[in-house]
């Protein structure tokens, strides 16, 4: 054996072993010349695990023509600037999830507490807490820690000679929970429409609350803008069943929105009233295919509906509300067992991990897709998100900040303190072009490695806090 060898590993021929593709692209991203500020850039992203590369200059001048800051990508290393993909989604990129998550407790919490230039005065206004569903469209498996899942009494087959009944126990990770009885007698079609049609759902029952508020305080829904402003903030969850339903914050601020009270005869008992009965009575008229007949989109009889209060007024606080619309900002379809990317055929339907519920419901929508008089519904586009293509988060203008502000917000606490004089006039000129995206097999070993270390140092702080609270 060569005496240069001795120590190393050797494989069964007595020769040092092959490095790995991952450990080829590790050494060559150590030799680089600029590997040192290309890692700075990667932990300037948080560990992006699908960065955007961009190159081009930005140049700000004051009014006499001055330089104030100049900056260009040609000193960084290939000529680009990696930037955050700003993907919401978990399932996609972990570091930017979080940052979106983040960035939506504040926005959520700013509507509920006050701050982001939402005054604090928005704590004496009625504020609820509500939780809308799907109607069933077939019996399935449900979890029950403990008691039988479908008690019943006919015991009866259905007419394709499957059980009604269920006396199982199942579990959160029990794979039947959310999984129908029979498959056979599932409507899968309508489930696939109300989710094509759960945005004007929403709509129309934004509006009948504000009617039905209006006839409660006496007054026609012309006029109830000169006495009150209704605010909403919503965000889309997947059940394991696959159906969307939605987590929502309903405030009830004066005329001028937040900052001005509400009248004296407008309470949450009040407002909890009007957004009860708009709910049970709105409806949506589906897209009408002569083939599936005439069929309306409605919510389930599951509605429920909490006052927010302050920390000592229970579990429905401020700050737990707006955590926990933030922990399913980042959620998908993915987070119920389906996908988070776009199919671009029925033959990848058919090979998808999926469940098999979810499987025939992306089929369903497939199908429903190809149908000329569903054509505007843009059912295959969304084939992944089982037909709902709808924002995970919508809110009233007046309800709090927008993401917008947040950037603005964080980008100028990030720049460095020599920032020029805000009575001097300012201009800016930027030119940007994409030049890539993603990484290599090393990058990401190392971009991973950035990201589990942030995570880290995190839990780390937020131990830290909880023992200095205790």
């Amino acid at each position: 054996m060569n005496s240069e060898n001795k120590g190393r590993p050797v494989n069964n021929a007595g020769r040092p072993p092959f490095l790995s593709e991952t450990e080829k692209d590790l050494v060559r991203l150590a030799n680089e010349p600029g590997f040192a500020r290309w890692l700075e850039q990667i932990k300037s992203a948080g560990g992006c695990a699908h960065p955007i590369y961009l190159s081009g200059r930005t140049t700000t001048a004051n009014a006499s023509g001055n330089l104030l800051r100049h900056y260009d990508t040609k000193t960084e290393p290939g000529g680009r600037l990696a930037v955050r993909c700003r993907n919401r989604r978990e399932t996609r990129c972990q570091p930017c999830s979080y940052q979106h998550s983040g960035d939506t407790f504040h926005l959520v919490r700013a509507g509920l507490l006050g701050g982001k230039e939402i005054p604090e005065s928005v704590t004496k206004s009625p504020r609820l807490f509500v939780t809308l569903t799907a109607p069933s469209f077939g019996a399935v498996h449900r979890v029950t820690n403990g008691g039988p899942c479908r008690p019943h009494r006919d015991t009866r087959p259905c007419e394709h000679g499957r059980p009604r009944d269920c006396g199982r126990s199942h579990t959160p990770d029990d794979p039947d929970a959310g999984q129908p009885l029979c498959g056979r007698c599932y409507d899968y079609a309508s489930h696939v429409l109300w989710h094509a049609h759960a945005g004007e759902l929403w709509s129309r029952t934004t509006r009948a609350i504000r009617r039905h508020l209006a006839t409660a305080g006496g007054l026609t829904q012309s006029r109830l803008h000169e006495h009150a402003r209704v605010s909403f903030a919503k965000v889309a969850e997947y059940q394991r069943r696959g159906a969307v339903h939605f987590h929502a914050v309903v405030r009830l601020d004066g005329p001028q929105g937040p900052g001005t009270p509400p009248p004296d005869w407008a309470s949450a008992a009040l407002l909890a009233t009007a957004v009860r009965s708009a709910v049970k009575a709105v409806q949506a008229p589906m897209a009408h295919v002569p083939a599936l007949g005439d069929r309306t989109a409605v919510w389930g009889s599951q509605i429920d509906v909490h006052t927010i209060r302050g920390p000592l007024g229970g579990p429905t606080t401020e700050q737990a509300v707006a955590a926990y619309i933030a922990k399913y900002v980042s959620k998908s379809a993915a987070d119920a067992g389906g996908l988070d990317h776009p199919v671009t055929s029925p033959g990848e339907i058919s090979l998808a991990p999926v469940p098999a519920h979810l499987r025939a419901l992306m089929g369903t929508c497939w199908r429903l897709g190809g149908l000329n008089e569903l054509q505007h519904l843009r059912l295959r586009p969304w084939t992944h998100t089982l037909g709902y293509r709808g924002h995970v988060l919508t809110k009233s203008r007046r309800y709090s900040t927008t993401y917008r502000a947040l950037r603005d917000a964080r980008t100028a606490h990030q720049q460095p303190a020599e920032t020029p004089d805000p009575a001097d006039e300012t201009e800016t000129v930027s030119q940007w072009r994409y030049v890539g995206s993603g990484h290599t097999a090393g990058e990401a070993l190392i971009s991973l490695g950035i990201a589990e270390d942030l995570a880290t140092v995190r839990e780390i702080a937020r131990e830290r806090r909880r023992g200095e609270r205790q």
